[in-house]
């Protein structure tokens, strides 16, 4: 189903927003230093399976440097162009599941599952890493740890709370073919 690029637009505005509030005061601090347990990556997750990948790397991108900001650190670039690069890999889902017009089945929640992994090992077990090397000189064994274990929390919090989120939204659709005219 086709998205008018309006409310494309919206849902991104939205999308960052929520991302904002779940990251900033709903991490749980892990115990690898400035490394949280995100709940903030199933809505990613969800919202680019719905609106795409565009949708999901601004997404991400826009959500993760306003947390940033917020701190009062600055913003870390490596991290938030790897909320992108989750976000957009996430939506490359989305032209296959199909959430506003097919039911969310066992085969569509393990296809969201499998891009949502892939999606993460890229942007924690590669991209975070290695821009973190590339652009702030971080150590390589920390910025790995570090990674690894955003990129295992993220899996699993994009398994849960995006599944369920994708899951309860498809229930909320009618099925097509399901709404018949009255006589």
């Amino acid at each position: 189903m086709k998205k008018s690029p309006v409310v494309t637009v919206v849902a991104i505005g939205i999308g960052a927003a929520l991302f904002f509030v779940l990251g900033r005061f709903v991490a749980i601090p892990s115990p690898v230093p400035n490394t949280n347990i995100s709940s903030q990556y199933g809505l990613l997750g969800f919202m680019a399976a719905l609106f795409g990948p565009v949708a999901g790397l601004l997404i991400g991108i826009i959500g993760h440097a306003l947390i940033d900001f917020s701190y009062g650190w600055g913003i870390w670039w490596s991290w938030v162009i790897a909320s992108g690069c989750a976000g957009f890999v996430m939506g490359l889902a989305a032209k296959k599941l199909l959430l506003g017009s097919e039911a969310f089945d066992g085969k569509k929640i393990l296809l969201f599952n499998v891009f949502q992994i892939v999606a993460n090992i890229i942007a924690w077990g590669l991209v975070a890493p290695v821009l973190d090397i590339l652009i702030y000189a971080e150590p390589s064994n920390k910025v790995f740890v570090q990674g690894l274990v955003a990129g295992a929390a993220n899996i699993v919090t994009t398994a849960v709370i995006g599944t369920l989120l994708c899951f309860a939204y498809s229930k909320t659709r009618p099925a097509a073919g399901s709404l018949k005219k009255e006589n």
